[in-house]
């Protein structure tokens, strides 16, 4: 069975309905490590060396926080910046993550709609990641589509169970199967048949 750690980056989690919900998923699965980086570095002073420990003991890194401004929160691209060290994660001698596998899991306000050429977003939240997949293949890490939960605003309580039901079968998933013939086609993970 895959471990998977789950990076999460909320600066507002306590005003976070959805991502409240979504967490409180996590104490049901064995073999997932959830790592609140705002709550472990409020001061934005990050171990480098135990967060690489961490990386270490995991075979799958899940990059969990709201889409802000197109992008992650400022303390998960820290994170980025500094744990990711040349010739540890990349470069001649970095092979530390060297086969592990990562993706995003994602909440934004706006529907899904509205991220497309012709939406007010202008592109797709897979374009938006990019940066995240081209940091996944500079790692020789094997980057898995998004999973994402959107318009969270708008979302009845039943749908809000529906996608924390959903996240926790993307994660047993994940842990059980993450062949490429089976996702190679999704957008998001959210459209494989097996976590509907």
């Amino acid at each position: 069975m895959n471990s998977i750690l789950i990076l999460f980056a909320h600066p507002k989690f306590e005003q976070s309905r959805t991502n409240k919900r979504l967490v409180q998923q996590l104490d049901q699965l064995e073999g997932v490590t959830f790592h609140d980086l705002y709550e472990s570095y409020p001061d934005f002073h990050i171990n480098i060396s135990y967060e690489k420990a961490l990386l270490a003991r995991h075979d799958i890194v899940v990059w969990h926080h709201p889409l802000y401004w197109y992008s992650c929160p400022p303390l998960m691209k820290q994170w980025i910046d500094l744990v990711l060290e040349y010739n540890w994660a990349y470069g001649p001698e970095g092979k530390a993550l060297q086969q592990k596998k990562c993706l995003n899991v994602i909440t934004t306000g706006g529907l899904r709609e509205l991220y497309c050429s012709e939406g007010s977003n202008h592109y797709s939240v897979n374009e938006f990641l990019r940066p995240f997949e081209q940091t996944a293949r500079l790692c020789n890490m094997e980057y898995l589509p998004p999973f994402t939960v959107m318009g969270t605003h708008q979302l009845s309580d039943a749908e809000l169970a529906n996608k924390c039901k959903q996240y926790v079968q993307m994660l047993r998933f994940l842990q059980k199967d993450c062949s490429p013939q089976v996702i190679e086609d999704c957008v998001m993970l959210n459209d494989i048949p097996q976590i509907n």
